[in-house]
């Protein structure tokens, strides 16, 4: 004798439907400029030409027309973009060589300095994560001075290590990084020192793994920040356009060049989608973690 059980699905309320629609219709233009820019970077450059020459030729109270489907999808952006015109991959490589070398320094440096201002207790610890929340609170504009000056008398300046380096201690993730650690509980530290772990060996084998959600969440970000430099580069390296990012050059690249500009804009945006979608839990968790603690 077979026994069967009906699952009945509870309807969704109006506000439930309401609540998914505004959150699609917010998905929709949010997604919008990133979708246009990848199918517009399919269109042949004569088409792409002409339609960008009819900006500033419509009324205020009209809006802009769009192209749905190119005459022909064509690849010659792509091809006039990385072959015919190498100047668009030396900014682009540029901007990976300052966001490596970035990221790079800051593995090493952020983690271990958040796990000294978690764990340790020493004279003049308190004063100088203050004065690390007071750099965090203060923008370049105001630090750009004496920043300028350091690295005059260092003679940094119009190097790529006056980029690099001050953005190798970016006090926000320190502070990120150091109030997840602080949360961590005591208990665990302390089964590790009672194995034989001592500071290092606990800090690599214990904390290191419990901060992965938040490592990755700071990586994620930071690499959006690094990668998108406009006011540092434009001041460390104001008399060496050749080693300025692609993130500087590229309202002017795209103004010189209109027939490649979308392809320009996808190959620009597609490395911080990539970032996002592969760190994308650790971010979310890492977020959920710092709220909860």
């Amino acid at each position: 004798m077979s026994i069967k059980i009906r699952i009945r699905r509870r309807p969704r309320s109006v506000s439930t439907l309401l609540s998914t629609l505004v959150l699609v219709l917010i998905c929709a233009l949010v997604l919008l400029p990133i979708v246009m820019t990848f199918h517009y970077s399919f269109f042949p450059m004569s088409e792409m030409k002409a339609f960008l020459g009819t900006r500033n030729n419509y009324l205020q109270e009209r809006f802009m027309d769009i192209l749905l489907a190119p005459s022909i999808v064509s690849l010659r952006q792509y091809y006039d973009l990385l072959i015919d015109k190498p100047v668009y991959l030396q900014l682009f490589m540029n901007s990976v060589k300052y966001t490596l070398a970035i990221l790079a320094g800051q593995a090493v440096f952020i983690p271990t300095l958040a796990y000294a201002l978690s764990r340790f207790r020493f004279k003049g610890r308190e004063l100088l994560f203050f004065m690390i929340l007071m750099l965090m609170l203060l923008p370049f504009q105001v630090t750009m001075a004496p920043s300028v000056l350091t690295m005059r008398a260092l003679g940094l300046m119009n190097t790529p290590w006056a980029v690099i380096l001050p953005m190798m201690f970016s006090p926000f993730y320190i502070f990120l990084v150091r109030q997840f650690m602080i949360s961590i509980p005591g208990e665990m530290m302390e089964a590790g020192l009672m194995d034989g772990a001592g500071t290092i060996r606990s800090f690599f084998h214990v904390v290191l793994p419990l901060s992965k959600p938040i490592l990755g969440a700071a990586a994620a970000l930071s690499f959006a920040d690094n990668w998108n430099l406009v006011e540092q580069p434009l001041i460390y390296l104001s008399s060496t356009q050749n080693a300025m990012p692609l993130s500087v050059m590229f309202n002017i690249f795209s103004s010189s060049e209109q027939g490649v500009v979308f392809a320009a804009a996808a190959l620009y945006i597609l490395p911080s989608l990539l970032i996002y979608s592969y760190f994308q839990e650790d971010i979310l968790l890492g977020i959920q973690l710092s709220d909860m603690k």
